[in-house]
């Protein structure tokens, strides 16, 4: 059972669960994304008095806190008693890239310590990464109207329009970081 467990699904497990759970959130009239567990939160603490994007009824939404701690706990739970004990499978230009930038054991943790540790929050490339990244993530949400989550899985589910053009441009988006701006900001 441990075995089963600390291996990534296979599709025809995960695909046919996420369809259960976009189903039952159509069904119930919701709509899935992360982004809007952050707004939620905001209206739970009063920013509805400052901006009226965050003046709606949070109660209504309170499940997309509870959604989000759940998958906090599930990847604890998963990280701490069900580990991986086999390095991530990579296309070997991927490795010998990652390797060139500095990050070392490729493919055996999921969050380079070059990258995700206070020393390296610190530094200039961390400061870029990290502060800048999150911001234009931040912004790319808001100006969207949701999340690569929400758009991709529950926008595409309901096709819509919106969510299509929002995904392609997250894709397009992520391949100029990943191919034109982050191999700049790794040789910092």
């Amino acid at each position: 059972m441990i075995e089963i467990l600390s291996r990534p699904w296979p599709w025809y497990v995960a695909g046919p669960l996420i369809t259960l759970v976009m189903f039952l959130l159509l069904y119930f009239g919701k709509n899935f994304g992360v982004s809007s567990t952050l707004r939620t939160t905001c209206a739970i603490v009063g920013a509805g008095r400052i901006s009226d994007f965050f003046k709606f009824n949070w109660r209504q939404e309170i499940w997309n806190i509870i959604f989000v701690i759940g998958a906090l706990i599930g990847g604890f739970i998963a990280s701490s008693y069900f580990p991986n004990t086999e390095p991530i499978s990579l296309n070997a230009a991927t490795i010998t890239n990652l390797e060139s930038w500095g990050i070392s054991q490729v493919g055996w943790q999921y969050l380079p310590s070059e990258i995700f540790t206070w020393e390296a929050l610190m530094s200039s490339k961390g400061m870029i990464i990290l502060v800048g990244g999150g911001f234009l993530v931040g912004f790319g949400s808001r100006y969207a109207g949701g999340c690569t989550s929400g758009h991709a899985i529950s926008g595409l589910s309901d096709l819509q329009l919106p969510s299509l053009i929002s995904v392609l441009g997250f894709f397009i988006g992520g391949m100029i970081m990943t191919f034109g701006i982050l191999p700049h900001i790794m040789k910092l």
